[in-house]
């Protein structure tokens, strides 16, 4: 009897003993490491570098200022609203109702190009522009602003005219004129000052 009594005694110590030395997992897979504190739910673990936002930083920085300088041909790229301080027309004289020829170009292209603006002060100046006695521009209103004319030309000579129709409420009627071959090379730039009614005119001949 005491033999069996110390039988099961020895049983139950060994079996206490093994309890004791089972590991804490018995997991034999891949280990997960635990999630770091900057990550949260199922998301990759990333943060913004300080200089970082979410704001969008475009909107922040000033709008860049538009630029009105002049093209390589001298043409404003926004005459219309080109800032400049206009200086006063002259004084009308009696020398300004004559026709005023503001000489004669040569050209191999098909057209040229036309700009005029009021140069001086812009008080409502008009011209009517014709080719070869052709009305091609019937009333021009002449802004601070360059306004362009295509002209087609003919074999041989143009005669392309501006009639002065009004002399705006300030001095002669005044302009500055530009004009550009079919390549965009300028051919002439001159400028008028005329009375009503008078003509300020120059020849293209396409050779």
């Amino acid at each position: 009897m005491k033999k069996l009594i110390t039988l099961l005694i020895m049983i139950f110590s060994a079996g206490a003993y093994a309890q004791i030395e089972i590991p804490s997992s018995t997991n034999i897979g891949t280990s997960i490491p635990a999630a770091s504190e900057s990550n949260t739910g199922n998301f990759p673990a990333f943060r913004l570098k300080k200089e970082e936002n979410t704001d969008n930083n475009f909107l922040k920085k000033e709008p860049k200022k538009l630029d009105f300088r002049e093209t390589k041909n001298d043409l404003l790229t926004a005459g219309s609203v080109y800032e400049k301080k206009w200086k006063k027309d002259k004084e009308a004289k009696s020398e300004y109702k004559n026709d005023q020829y503001l000489g004669d170009f040569k050209t191999g292209g098909k057209f040229v190009e036309i700009y005029c603006r009021d140069h001086e002060f812009v008080d409502g100046d008009k011209v009517q522009i014709s080719v070869n006695g052709t009305v091609v521009e019937p009333r021009v209103s002449l802004g601070s602003g360059y306004h362009p004319i295509l002209i087609t030309l003919a074999s041989g000579l143009n005669n392309i005219e501006f009639e002065a129709l009004n002399q705006g409420s300030s001095g002669p009627n005044t302009a500055e004129l530009r004009v550009f071959d079919a390549d965009g090379q300028p051919l002439a730039q001159k400028e008028w000052n005329l009375l009503t009614g008078a003509k300020a005119s120059l020849i293209v001949v396409k050779q």
